[in-house]
């Protein structure tokens, strides 16, 4: 009797752990069907929507909040009047706004204003009441939806298209008629922080994972690129039908486009009357669409875009190698848009420039596909997409070098970065730096937000890689990527990813990079003999604590490297240059702001002293990491 309750007992206790670590993450789901007609005339979008929204959360939801993203083009919206009041501030006699911005929407008349309207929204059939609040709908639930269960949310809205002023639009500039992007009602995400109803100031990104039915009827001349798989191309044809198909022609006015994509968190689309299609087949890659606006004799343009498919298809192997495998079996390159924007399976591109397209495209390793709260953590996409746009580009050099018979400079790895390195050293002379942690619309700079994000970004992995080895850092990045994609990371699952592959206490690093405006700045102090020996203290002027690499360099060429790990590491780096082995000492404590290290050699030997000679450690002031001695 008591063996069979010692049984049940375990068994029982096993259960209840096997359902707490299920239950210790989850995530919403969302899978859309959408039907959206386009009057190319009015630039008015009737469309219906379901969504089947499942709760996987153990809270209780008493309302559901959406986004509306296009009535921020309107006059006085809360878009307009933080860009005009941004322009009151100058960085560099400049107005610090986004000059795409400016203060354009308040003069916008009713012709060239936006909006969306939900009509009418159903929960299981059931009407529901709806408060607008500018770009967020709160829909206040007549029926909670409980944990663990499924409703159904339907609605008809309309919609028309703004003028191209950001992102989305009509009319751009580079002559597309149609950037299509946040162009439905869209689902705020609810996730373990609760709702994230963030209204459309500047930057909001952050969606529910789901599959998106797509359908889109429009004007048959208007050729459309965007997320998902085409699933009526032998219908459509315009260069999505297979080699040899013969495509019916169509007397109607209009054609339906049919979409659809798996396991996305959002939807984008462009169209236009003069679009060019290209397709390049990858062996062991997506299939890649680069979708253009086509302008007669300039053939020029034509061969700049056609080198965007090929460039795109030379580097994916290196980035697959580097970052991880893309999980789609599409992506496109769609001209459109203000600049360069990044959407799942697709980015709108306004023009074919390569680095902004290797930015895009990276994207997709970490805003799509790991898919961050980017108002909170806006860094960890546009930081770590810098840094691995900036090693795919200069792969990218080095292989069209290589096919030339040419040898392409060989940069050491932390001046791949040298303009993020530098932008960040702007940021802090400019004494405008706030923490990481700080939201993406509350920054109180527009300088300070991007520099923060891109390069401080950045910088963190470069960074890390001096931290923890060049080697550790890749596969920390590989891992995190297999680890954490489809599941909205944060700041926190990267350091646990990063301590587990380094065997290093990362969590000091995280507070002071993240969380503060600390900075690093190491010296020289002084060198002297004592005892036989020659000895060099190290001095720590700034607030942040790091590891030390100290090479000496002697009279007969011989180098030596001197390693201090920082305390609160509690561990230490391998040797990453197999020729310079590192004389190791015990951890330089953060509460001490001196170090002293000794070699065996006359001083009168040593030539030159350098802290971290790489370059990879963010040291404020470079000038008191040097040496040099001429005795």
């Amino acid at each position: 009797m008591k063996l069979r309750f010692l049984g049940w007992l375990i068994a029982s206790c096993f259960f209840l752990y096997t359902v707490n670590a299920q239950e210790s993450y989850w995530q919403q789901q969302a899978n859309y069907t959408m039907q959206v007609d386009v009057n190319i005339e009015t630039h008015i979008l009737q469309g219906k929507q379901k969504i089947e929204y499942i709760n996987n959360s153990p809270d209780t939801l008493r309302r559901v909040f959406y986004h509306l993203y296009w009535n921020a083009f309107q006059p006085n919206s809360m878009m307009d009047a933080r860009s005009r009041e941004l322009g009151k501030t100058k960085i560099g006699n400049r107005p610090d706004w986004d000059g795409r911005i400016a203060d354009r929407i308040l003069h916008l008349n009713k012709q060239e204003e936006g909006y969306q309207k939900v009509k009418w929204l159903r929960i299981n059939g059931i009407p529901q009441q709806l408060k607008e609040h500018e770009t967020i709908l709160e829909v206040l639930l007549s029926k909670p939806i409980l944990p663990r269960s499924k409703v159904l949310l339907e609605l008809e809205f309309e919609a028309k298209v703004p003028v191209q002023i950001r992102r989305s639009g009509r009319d751009a500039e580079n002559g597309v008629k149609y950037s299509m992007s946040q162009w439905y009602p869209k689902l705020c995400e609810y996730d373990r922080n609760g709702w994230h109803p963030t209204p459309y100031v500047a930057r909001e990104f952050y969606g529910v994972w789901g599959d998106f039915n797509v359908s889109i009827t429009m004007d048959k001349n208007y050729l459309i690129g965007g997320t998902g798989y085409l699933q009526n191309a032998q219908e459509i044809g315009m260069g999505y039908e297979l080699p040899g198909t013969v495509v019916p022609v169509s007397k109607a006015h209009k054609k339906t486009w049919k979409f659809f994509a798996p396991k996305v968190h959002d939807f984008v689309w462009a169209a236009d009357p003069d679009f060019k299609h290209l397709v390049k087949r990858l062996k062991d890659g997506p299939e890649l669409h680069v979708i253009y606006k086509y302008v007669p004799g300039q053939t020029e343009n034509d061969q700049a875009w056609q080198e965007v498919a090929d460039a795109a298809a030379l580097v994916y192997p290196f980035v697959k190698q580097q970052f991880g495998t893309y999980p789609y079996k599409q992506y496109s390159f769609i001209q459109g848009g203000d600049g360069g924007m990044e959407y799942p399976m697709a980015t709108l591109l306004d023009g074919p420039g390569l680095g902004t397209v290797f930015h895009e495209w990276m994207h997709s390793w970490y805003q799509m596909v790991l898919a961050n709260n980017e108002s909170l953590y806006g860094w960890m996409d546009e930081g770590f997409t810098e840094f691995a746009t900036n090693l795919v580009e200069h792969y990218y050099q080095s292989e069209l070098a290589k096919r030339k018979g040419q040898v392409y400079e060989n940069k050491t790895l932390p001046l791949y970065h040298a303009a993020n390195y530098n932008g960040y050293f702007s940021l802090v002379r400019s004494r405008l730096e706030e923490p990481l942690t700080t939201h993406a619309d509350h920054f109180s700079t527009n300088f300070a937000y991007s520099q923060a994000s891109y390069s401080k970004g950045c910088v963190f992995l470069s960074q890390l890689g001096y931290i923890t080895g060049e080697a550790q850092r890749s596969r920390i990045l590989l891992d995190y990527f297999r680890e954490w994609k489809f599941r909205h990371p944060d700041v926190n699952d990267f350091i646990r990813i990063a301590e587990k592959v380094s065997g290093m206490q990362l969590d000091w690093y995280k507070e002071y990079w993240v969380h503060t405006t600390k900075t690093i700045d190491y010296s020289i102090d002084s060198l002297w003999e004592e005892s036989g020996k020659s000895k060099i203290r190290l001095r720590r002027i700034g607030e942040i604590p790091m590891p030390i690499d100290l090479v000496l360099t002697f009279k007969d060429g011989s180098r030596q490297l001197h390693y201090i790990p920082a305390y609160l590491m509690f561990g230490a780096k391998p040797d990453e240059d197999s020729l310079l082995k590192a004389k190791r000492y015990p951890s330089w404590k953060w509460t001490h702001t001196t170090y002293i290290i000794e070699f065996d050699k006359r001083l009168t030997e040593l030539t030159l002293a350098e802290i971290d000679p790489t370059q990879r450690m963010a040291d404020i002031d470079k000038r008191n990491n040097k040496l040099e001695l001429k005795w």
